[in-house]
């Protein structure tokens, strides 16, 4: 979802001796091995979402493969943690090692700096700050495509905010 193509598609990764494991009470959609028995499907697969992942997946290799983009997220994640962890006006919501390098949480010391934090950065130009409407808060998703400079764009935002309203 998100990083490999849109919704409607799912890619799934099946050693063949799992296949034959599966319980018989499996739903026909979910008994993966009768798709592997067959060559065939029991559904008409979304063309243009498997296009599309395709197309993500040329991407990746172009960027150097999947060890090379686990790097570039690595450092991407790390930077704004460090940002939040630094700072005794952010705050992270995930507990340290159960942090998401794709989704950055955090909150500010109000709510009130919540929804001014999404004001500016909405004029500054960054767009979907605002966290998740159950949770709250501020989420970062940086994805595979989204690149290092609008990290670093967002840190440095972050800096200023905080210098500004901390």
């Amino acid at each position: 979802q998100k990083n490999l193509g849109p919704a409607g598609v799912t890619l799934v990764l099946v050693r063949s001796d799992l296949l034959e494991r599966a319980p018989s009470s499996s739903p026909t959609m979910m008994a993966y091995g009768t798709f592997a028995d067959s060559r065939s499907l029991h559904n008409t697969p979304p063309v243009f979402a498997i296009y599309a992942v395709s197309l993500v997946t040329s991407w990746l290799l172009e960027q150097g493969g999947l060890v090379a983009i686990e790097e570039r997220n690595k450092r991407k994640a790390g930077k704004l943690y460090t940002q939040i962890d630094s700072s005794d006006f952010y705050r992270g919501t995930a507990l340290p090692n159960s942090r998401s390098r794709m989704n950055i949480t955090f909150r500010l010391p109000s709510t009130e700096l919540d929804d001014r934090f999404v004001a500016d950065a909405a004029d500054a130009g960054f767009a979907g700050l605002k966290g998740h409407r159950s949770v709250g808060g501020q989420r970062a998703s940086i994805y595979n495509a989204f690149p290092e400079e609008g990290v670093d764009a967002l840190v440095s935002f972050m800096a200023e905010f905080e210098r500004t309203n901390g």
